[in-house]
């Protein structure tokens, strides 16, 4: 876990273009620890649940079946090109749209 300080508060309102009284850096010290605290137990929390079997947790799995035996390339072209209801060689003409 990473702590801030002062010198830390200091250099992020310089790149903030800020200035700062020693009450405010002070407080914004106290204030940013305690965020990144938050930020790290958070860090840690995901990393758990990443750990942790989606399928077990969630009961989410992979409906769809392998691809097993493909057929082959272009056996259905000809059957579908005559279905169109217009075709030019190989391709399914359309009207133009623009």
């Amino acid at each position: 876990m990473y702590m801030i300080n002062a010198q830390d508060i200091e250099k992020l309102a310089g790149l903030a273009r800020l200035s700062i009284s020693e009450e405010e850096k002070e407080e914004l010290t106290k204030n940013m620890g305690s965020i990144l605290a938050y930020i790290d137990a958070i860090k840690k929390a995901t990393e758990a649940n990443k750990k942790a079997n989606t399928e077990e947790i969630y009961g989410v799995r992979n409906v769809m079946r392998e691809d097993s035996e493909p057929h082959q390339s272009g056996m259905y072209s000809e059957k579908i090109l005559n279905e169109a209801p217009r075709r030019e060689g190989d391709y399914v003409k359309v009207k133009k749209i623009l």
